[in-house]
């Protein structure tokens, strides 16, 4: 799964539980067959809607039920049911939990900030807009800025005949790419910032390969959209009106998530709650009830006309708690032989990183990348991070560039499939619930392989060669 994406807050709770997503399962006894129920989650994501779309608008939610079950109830019997029940409850309140309230309250606060007026919908709107767009997920993360902008973008495209691409590219640069520049941005990088690198350490390494790929992928764009738009209806024009914003309460909500995200993090209150062995620090707990609360006063006090003018539904949000749902459960297996490292069943994945006992940064960069393309980005991190030594003074130091690869991509690879990162996922379910038919699952993969493979390509013989 790529997780999701998993989100900051997720990322905060996950690391101060060192074995969460697959405690109780011995990941060194696992064979591949495991990872079954998750590939099947993923080709049910993929293929279910184009070939039996009524089904699966009506059962998605049964289907990935059915997933889970395919691990927990095998997991029974293989590891009994103390071991499977604490996995699914360190996966589900540590991870699972967290990663819906972040999400909601997001999703909730962005959807109460309405723009008034477009940008016209030109190739240099849209590109200008996703530029900033990519500099403000960077400090503010890229499910944030996805929510924020996404329904603006879709304002100011109204008219045009070829649109889709639009929202493709901006999931590749909002809601992935600019994510690189701060542990703001995205989990990955919050986890690093967790295990001791200085947090602008990575606004110092990582702007040269964040402006390299962030650039080259936004000139595909323009020319892209350019090309588009001379093809539209000969008769549209570009509707143009003054910029205004309503709900700047919800922009300030906006800022507050960030201060109570940080709150788990920069806070070290050295109190902690024990449930069924599981660690609830006080920093965390406080962060969560903050995020709830934040999440109330959005719904309490923003006017529902602001709400009814941005087309404001529930819908992808239950759609994107349903799936993950199904997610967080089949991907126990797979990450807990991850952790296994050299004694599991893809010990030899891990073994490629290293030659002659010098770390081998293009190898860093693209098996971080593909894991987190599928997988939890997070936790793929974390994995790659641990491989290269985990010593944050080191890896700042003479391994800076190993670093940097593992983080370059855990971030940018998240764009390779929609469940990489969970604004993915959000952005095309928000985008859908607006009439606009997005790519299926592997029609995005043949935009993102396409646009986005050989751009990772040159980046590695640029800077990780």
């Amino acid at each position: 799964m790529r997780s999701a994406t998993i989100t900051l807050s997720a990322a905060l709770l996950l690391a101060s539980s060192p074995g969460v997503a697959a405690d109780g399962l011995d990941g060194r006894g696992m064979s591949l067959i495991w990872a079954l129920p998750f590939a099947g989650m993923l080709l049910s994501i993929a293929l279910c809607p184009l070939w039996t779309p009524a089904f699966w608008h009506h059962h998605f939610g049964k289907v990935s039920a059915a997933w889970a079950a395919a691990v927990a109830i095998p997991a029974v019997f293989t590891f009994g049911a103390e071991a499977t029940a604490g996995a699914l409850a360190h996966i589900l309140l540590l991870d699972y939990v967290p990663f819906i309230v972040l999400l909601a309250t997001l999703f909730t606060v962005a959807g109460g900030v309405r723009i008034h007026g477009r940008l016209g919908g030109t190739p240099a709107s849209n590109t200008a807009m996703l530029a900033v767009g990519g500099v403000i997920a960077g400090w503010m993360g890229t499910t944030g800025a996805s929510m924020l902008l996404i329904r603006p973008l879709i304002w100011a495209n109204q008219h045009r005949t070829h649109r889709v691409h639009v929202f493709v590219f901006f999931i590749f640069i909002v809601s992935n790419i600019g994510g690189v520049l701060t542990p703001l941005g995205d989990p990955p990088l919050f986890l690093g910032f967790l295990k001791g690198v200085d947090f602008f350490w990575w606004v110092k390494e990582m702007v040269p390969i964040l402006l390299f790929v962030g650039g080259l992928t936004l000139a595909v764009f323009f020319v892209i959209d350019t090309w588009l738009a001379r093809r539209d209806e000969p008769s549209v024009r570009a509707p143009k009106e003054p910029i205004s914003i309503e709900g700047w309460l919800n922009l300030a909500l906006l800022v507050a998530v960030i201060g109570a995200v940080l709150v788990a993090g920069a806070w070290k209150s050295g109190v902690s709650y024990y449930l069924a062995g599981m660690e609830f620090t006080l920093q965390s707990l406080v962060s969560q009830a903050l995020l709830l609360a934040i999440l109330g006063a959005s719904i309490a006090f923003t006017a529902e006309e602001t709400r009814q003018h941005n087309e404001f539904s529930w819908a992808p949000m239950k759609e994107v708690a349903k799936l993950f749902f199904g997610i967080f459960i089949t991907i126990i297996p797979p990450l807990a032989i991850l952790r296994a490292g050299s004694d599991g069943s893809l010990g030899w994945l891990l073994a490629l990183v290293t030659k002659d006992g010098q770390p081998v940064n293009a190898a860093y960069f693209w098996l971080t990348g593909g894991l987190s393309g599928f997988l939890d980005n997070a936790p793929s991190f974390l994995v790659f991070f641990n491989a290269a030594g985990g010593d944050p003074q080191v890896l700042m130091g003479p391994l800076a560039k190993t670093l940097a690869a593992v983080s370059a991509g855990a971030v940018f690879m998240g764009a390779l499939s929609y469940i990489g990162n969970a604004p993915n996922f959000m952005v095309k379910a928000v985008v859908e619930d607006r009439g606009i038919e997005m790519p299926s699952f592997f029609g995005y993969m043949a935009w993102s392989c396409a646009v986005l493979l050989p751009i990772f390509v040159a980046a590695t013989f640029v800077f990780y060669w």
